[in-house]
């Protein structure tokens, strides 16, 4: 049983770089939590310490790894704009103003024994980025690459649905072994929790999960690392994508739309935000292409945007099929025009990630 004062005392003797008090005595570790055989925290900075600061975060984590019957430890250090306090009439210096603005956080490192991570990103809902995600790592397998995936949406996890598993991942030496299913290594917040239930949570939990599944689970090893961990991001621009950013580097987005304005907006939205953070986009993808929702119109927002147009899918009912009976289109119908156009994409992808 690991004990909540033990874990202040360990955290205790680590300095906050500003007060030179322990993390815990200074206020620096928020939300501290403490169970039987795991604990965790945030540490919230300003945007321009994120570099100071990564060093304690991870002094943190090896302190509280090394605790005896600790299993599992999460220590996100998160990166908020501070604003500057502003007085009626007065001006603030050009300094001040930009130490009020958002910078880009500082990635610390990729998982281990993985090359690449590719974040598949939507901005809007409802447009098959899951399913896009899914078949596309299924693509990118049968070229003979090791893959995994990850289902970061952690307030609608549709992996275990797509990829037809259950139960609990199981766990070795305090990291979580993933799921294994039609060649992929899969990991969901979906296979932690009931089917049923609803992920009520506020920012700094849902990064947490994040941050766990991404760095806490065996994705390959130093004999068999992992070519590429595809993250299935959930919609828009909030905590779960910048906590992404933050943690790990990333080799590339690829971004998913319909072919409607409506959807375009908010895929100009995503790319605005990778592009800011220096994450290069891939491409754009368009997805239920055809006679119902139009076609064309992601070609020319990559067009527009000076990125590479990466296909388009057809709106097919296979992919509904493959998607609700846990097996994917790209395996069930290898031979079909839904197949095909996933294998090309994934040509083109495995191109630009050098793989």
């Amino acid at each position: 049983m690991i004990d909540r004062d033990a874990v202040i005392a360990v955290l205790d003797a680590i300095s906050d770089p500003r007060t030179g008090q322990g993390i815990v005595a200074s206020g620096l570790a928020k939300g501290l939590t403490v169970t039987s055989d795991r604990a965790g925290f945030v540490i919230e900075v300003a945007p321009g310490d994120t570099a100071l600061y990564a060093p304690v975060r991870d002094a943190a984590e090896a302190a509280l790894k090394a605790m005896p019957g600790m299993t599992r430890v999460s220590v996100v250090l998160s990166a908020e704009a501070v604003p500057a306090p502003a007085r009626r009439g007065a001006s603030l210096s050009p300094a001040a103003v930009e130490q009020g603005r958002p910078k880009a956080p500082v990635p610390t490192d990729r998982p281990a024994h993985v090359r690449r991570v590719l974040a598949i990103a939507s901005g809007k809902g409802g447009v098959g980025k899951s399913t896009v995600a899914v078949n596309l790592a299924c693509a990118l397998s049968a070229r003979g690459l090791s893959v995994g995936i990850l289902d970061a949406d952690v307030y609608g996890p549709s992996l275990p649905t797509m990829l037809g598993l259950s139960g609990k991942p199981g766990y070795e030496d305090g990291a979580m072994v993933p799921h294994e299913a039609h060649g992929l290594k899969a990991m969901s917040v979906g296979l932690l929790t009931q089917a049923t239930d609803a992920m009520v949570w506020r920012g700094p939990m849902a990064s947490q999960a994040i941050t766990q599944m991404l760095t806490q689970t065996r994705w390959g090893t130093s004999e068999a690392p992992l070519d590429v961990l595809v993250v299935d991001l959930p919609p828009g621009t909030g905590d779960v994508q910048l906590t992404l950013i933050q943690k790990t580097p990333l080799d590339g987005v690829v971004i998913v739309s319909t072919p409607q304005e409506v959807a375009l907006a908010d895929a100009r939205r995503a790319h605005t935000l990778f592009e800011k953070v220096g994450v290069p986009t891939l491409g754009l993808i368009e997805n239920m292409s055809g006679d119902i929702f139009g076609r064309g119109g992601a070609r020319a927002e990559a067009e527009r945007l000076g990125v590479a147009f990466l296909g388009e899918l057809p709106l097919d009912a296979s992919l509904r099929e493959g998607g609700d009976a846990g097996r994917p289109t790209t395996l069930a119908v290898p031979e079909g025009v839904v197949a095909r156009c996933f294998a090309a994409v994934a040509a083109r992808v495995s191109e630009a990630l050098k793989l």
